[in-house]
């Protein structure tokens, strides 16, 4: 990232913290820069979350299947992960201001598009080019934050970004629920158009404009690129695919499986022997980003997760609709944009890793809460659980941002970037992809266990049983031997759900506990004053 070395204050990124706090104020076009980049940010992140809550709909209305359908979603992610890794390269090869414009115009364009989509095929293809516009947004915003402000002001453009990474999110379904049911799904894709063009037109004044140096294009890691580009498209591929195609009884899991893990130790290797890699790997064994790697992967997959599990629970077990799913979902949102502005002050206050401590526990707390849930778990329940995740989750990003990236030089500016935030994402994806092996897998083993005690032979059952054959004998089933039969089927149904219940209190169990482990990494942690540029080992 060596196009923005003049706009970086380099002594005071170097600096203990209360040296740099003397550093000169930042002018107000930098901040715009940073606000509009951040802005693109959160819209990249909310667009994925707007349109997961609103896929049944997707599908109705384009005439996709459930299974297909779902490729709406993973041609996204597909080529957002690929991307994000890519993009620090990229915008050293095309300019920042022109890569950052190019792609957040694309991104617009795109959604109109997606609105506009006839079938299945025309939306897939539409979502993975829009993937690969949004996925730029994301890595790019952290990276401005990390080059044009100094480290004085960084967790004020931090706190900005974990608008994006943590509240984004968590109000997507609330937004998603609420244009889907009030006005259409193809609101959900235009809603990006009125903030966009703001974006927009923020970059284009803020960024300075800056020669191409498209002879980079001959020095590229080429090898590398096609390398993680196969491997990360298999790999997400596996997870988002993996548990509706039962896992490594698929041939076709099998050889994606093959074709990532062959392809993601070429990369490796690659990265680690080449002159000019496309991502410097060696900044994971600086200490301070290597285990700040490890709580964001472990946040990844417990934000994300979180995100994916409270909805299907609410629609499975409580029978609600996009926009109450979205209601409830708001209580672990609207907290955030409070509590996130106030957290750069927390920094100067008190140790970054002492913040981001608390915050695990209380994100992890908070899926404690729920690993005892019942039939009657619902909003109302639900709401204190949801508050103390929104502290949490509020406490938690902006610090382990600071933390991770402190002394990060600003040549390494954009692989920090690219791999901190493909970890998030990454840790998201491995997140959803083992709750959903979970929820069925622990749904299997808990109706195996209660239909052990609801047998024909316990007299509490036979006497259910014939409760429930008199009620449909009373209500119009005139064979009996017809209502006993639905006497069964209804006890199953009650069997089934309360099983899918306590499965659902077992996500949340491993919720928590991948959490605990992110509080064991943040031990590890230097302070970031005491981490010089070069690295702490």
């Amino acid at each position: 990232m060596g196009t923005l070395q003049p706009a970086l204050n380099a002594t005071s990124a170097n600096l203990p913290a209360p040296v740099a706090s003397a550093a000169p104020a930042v002018s107000t076009k930098t901040w715009i820069a940073v606000i509009g980049a951040t802005l693109g940010a959160f819209m990249a992140v909310l667009n994925i979350q707007i349109v997961n809550a609103s896929l049944a709909d997707i599908q109705g209305a384009i005439g996709a299947g459930i299974d297909d359908g779902g490729w709406i979603s993973t041609s996204y992610l597909i080529a957002e992960i690929v991307v994000i890794p890519l993009s620090g390269w990229l915008a050293q090869v095309f300019s920042i201001r022109i890569y950052l414009l190019t792609n957040a115009i694309l991104f617009l364009v795109l959604s109109a598009a997606c609105a506009l989509a006839q079938d299945l095929s025309q939306m897939i293809v539409l979502r993975a080019i829009q993937g690969f516009t949004g996925g730029v947004l994301i890595p790019m915003a952290f990276t401005l934050i990390i080059m044009l402000l100094p480290r004085a002001k960084q967790p004020v453009g931090l706190a900005l970004f974990a608008l994006s990474a943590t509240f984004a999110p968590a109000i997507g379904p609330t937004i998603g629920g609420y244009l889907t049911e009030n006005f259409g799904w193809q609101y959900i894709f235009y809603v990006n158009l009125v903030p966009g063009v703001i974006m927009v037109g923020m970059l284009w004044y803020a960024l300075e404009p800056k020669p191409m140096k498209l002879a980079l294009l001959r020095e590229g890691d080429w090898a590398g690129i096609i390398a993680m580009a196969i491997g990360l498209s298999a790999l997400q591929t596996v997870l988002e695919e993996g548990n509706k195609d039962d896992w490594f009884g698929s041939p076709f899991i099998v050889k994606l499986s093959i074709i990532a893990a062959v392809a993601l130790t070429a990369f490796l290797i690659i990265e680690l022997t080449v002159k000019k890699p496309l991502l410097n790997l060696r900044l994971l064994v600086r200490r301070n980003f290597g285990f700040g790697m490890l709580a964001n992967f472990l946040l990844g997959i417990a934000l994300y997760g979180s995100v994916f599990i409270l909805p299907q629970y609410l629609a499975r077990i409580q029978g609600y609709n996009a926009e109450q799913i979205g209601m409830v979902l708001a209580w672990t949102g609207l907290p955030q944009l409070v509590l996130i502005p106030l957290v750069p002050r927390l920094m100067q206050k008190f140790d970054a890793r002492i913040i981001i401590g608390v915050g695990f526990v209380l994100f992890a707390t908070s899926n404690f809460m729920n690993i005892n849930m019942t039939n009657d778990y619902a909003a109302d329940q639900l709401l204190w659980p949801n508050i103390v995740r929104a502290i949490g989750q509020a406490l938690v990003m902006a610090p382990l941002s600071a933390v991770a990236t402190a002394g990060i030089e600003a040549e390494n500016a954009g692989s920090a970037s690219g791999l901190f935030n493909m970890m998030r994402n990454l840790g998201g994806a491995v997140g959803i992809a083992l709750l959903q092996t979970v929820l069925s897998k622990r749904e299997q083993y808990h109706s195996n266990v209660l239909m052990q005690s609801v047998s024909v032979f316990e007299e509490a059952t036979r006497t259910r049983l014939e409760q429930l054959t008199q009620y449909f004998v009373s209500h119009g089933v005139l064979d009996r031997a017809d209502a006993a039969h639905r006497a069964y089927v209804a006890i199953g149904h009650t069997v089934q759900k309360q099983a899918f219940i306590f499965a659902f209190s077992d996500t949340f169990y491993l919720l928590g506990m991948a959490l605990i482990v992110a509080l064991i990494a943040i031990f590890f942690l230097k302070r970031p004053g005491q981490v010089s540029a070069g690295g702490a080992h």
